[in-house]
């Protein structure tokens, strides 16, 4: 059992212990107990194998501070758990009765093969020796997650889903079962070159393309993915935007790489608004073989990234407009929502309160919340509009304009920092509402289904495999 001990603290001479929880050693996987410790501004996690040392990660670096970023909440347990408690957190995921959280969306991996070979891959995806689930077995998961209390968001993934020719019938399978949105997570190779195949897919109901973009430079796509894949990237967005098809930017954020163009991205998805409807910034996490602990310097945490957009777009976007989930744990996301006026101004939808003065927010009604808007924002509307008043009336100062485009141009800016071995938090672990479906049918949250130890071996990934 997760244990924690909020606004306590005790100053060792190694820093100030804000709280205790637990973790994994990232040698042996073994569960183990963990500190989260400040040292001025900073946070980190540190924790002790008895078998294999101490370990100690940044976790928070900087302003809004992390403790001002914390949001009470009521948890929500699954309502139909698949798997008992038996060795407890993580080792009893299915979801097991213990999870805090329900779930907002379900990443269904529809292969494992992949056109790329990327320096960073949650998947390690391109093993081309494991066969893709079938239309069969893909039923079995739409109808597991009704069981579990669905239909969810649904995230085609891999691999690079796009490789599958029948992906609009799976979407078409998931539509005629109840399923309303669907989301896929491509490098957009495919679609850049094939626009049938697009077309194909949003006929077939696909909601928005989820699609790679981690810079707007060549140099940033060939180091972090091989190639320089600003064309196709681009003429994805220009084809997205012909069928009124929602596109979301994801850049997987790696210092020294990429972190000096996160005002560009946004910049250039202004460009392409409304085609394009946001950015996801993902820091970057370390799954996979790595000889070596990542350093501290190789990790950007969220009060870092909230403070590059403010920096590098000039306090077009103040921090202050970005606040924490209602939903999944605060210490793993940030969003920040935005009306796009006549002018060109962003006018925020969000601001950050106080933590002190918020009441507890329930979570099966935030992860219902996020649902609702990522479906209705995420996705092209239905009709854009600009507001050209045909005659004389009375001046509203702009808030009847402010109001009708909040229906219509929205633009979003949100981040999640996901967990790997060497600062996973078990805490925040159990409030995961992004959960993979593993081919035997369990529910696994995202981090979990991900998690290697420093020699690459999966808790889940690869025991779950056919």
């Amino acid at each position: 059992m997760v244990s924690s001990l909020p606004d306590q603290t005790t100053t060792t001479n190694i820093g100030q212990i804000l709280s205790t929880t637990e973790s994994v050693c990232p040698e042996c996987l073994a569960r183990i107990p963990a500190q989260r410790v400040a040292q001025g501004d900073e946070v980190y996690l540190r924790k002790t194998c008895p078998e294999h040392g101490s370990f100690q990660t940044i976790l928070w670096r900087g302003q809004p501070a992390y403790a001002e970023w914390v949001r009470p909440k009521l948890p929500a347990r699954p309502t139909q758990p698949f798997t008992a408690i038996d060795r407890g957190c993580p080792f009893d995921c299915g979801l097991c009765a213990d999870h805090l959280q329900t779930t907002c969306c379900v990443l269904l991996e529809v292969t494992q093969r992949c056109d790329l070979h990327c320096a960073f891959c949650f998947a390690e995806a391109g093993d081309r020796r494991l066969t893709d689930p079938d239309l069969t077995a893909i039923e079995g998961w739409y109808r597991r997650l009704l069981e579990a209390g669905g239909p969810y968001n649904i995230q085609l993934s891999g691999g690079e889903p796009a490789l599958r020719d029948d992906l609009p019938e799976i979407i078409s399978l998931g539509r005629d079962l109840g399923f309303t949105f669907f989301q896929l997570n491509t490098n957009g190779l495919r679609l850049a070159r094939d626009v049938a195949y697009l077309k194909r897919l949003k006929d077939a109901g696909l909601s928005t393309v989820f699609l790679q973009f981690d810079g707007t430079r060549g140099e940033i796509h060939q180091h972090l993915r091989g190639r320089d894949l600003l064309a196709h990237k681009l003429s994805v967005i220009e084809q997205c935007a012909e069928l009124n098809l929602g596109v979301v930017l994801v850049p997987t954020l790696v210092p020294g790489v990429n972190t000096d163009d996160i005002g560009s991205i946004i910049r250039f998805a202004l460009d392409h608004f409304p085609a394009v409807r946001g950015v996801h910034f993902q820091p970057v996490s370390y799954f996979g073989r790595y000889p070596q602990p990542p350093r501290d310097a190789d990790r950007i945490t969220i009060p870092e990234v909230i403070r590059a957009i403010e920096a590098q777009t000039e306090g077009r976007i103040a921090s202050s407009s970005f606040k924490p989930s209602n939903a999944e744990n605060a210490r793993c996301s940030f969003h920040g929502n935005f009306v796009v006026m006549p002018d060109g101004v962003l006018k925020p939808l969000t601001q950050r309160a106080n933590s002190s003065c918020c009441q507890p927010s329930d979570a099966a009604q935030g992860s219902a919340q996020a649902r609702e808007f990522v479906a209705q924002h995420w996705s092209a509307p239905a009709a854009t509009i600009e507001l050209l008043p045909a005659a004389p009336r009375p001046s509203l100062g702009g808030w009847d304009t402010f109001l009708a485009r909040a229906k219509t141009h929205v633009f979003c800016i949100s981040g999640m920092a996901f967990q790997d071995v060497w600062n996973l938090d078990l805490e925040r672990l159990r409030e995961c509402y992004i959960h993979n479906v593993s081919p035997d049918g369990r529910l696994i949250p995202f981090c979990t289904y991900n998690l290697t130890d420093r020699s690459g071996r999966s808790l889940y990934r690869e025991q779950s495999q056919p």
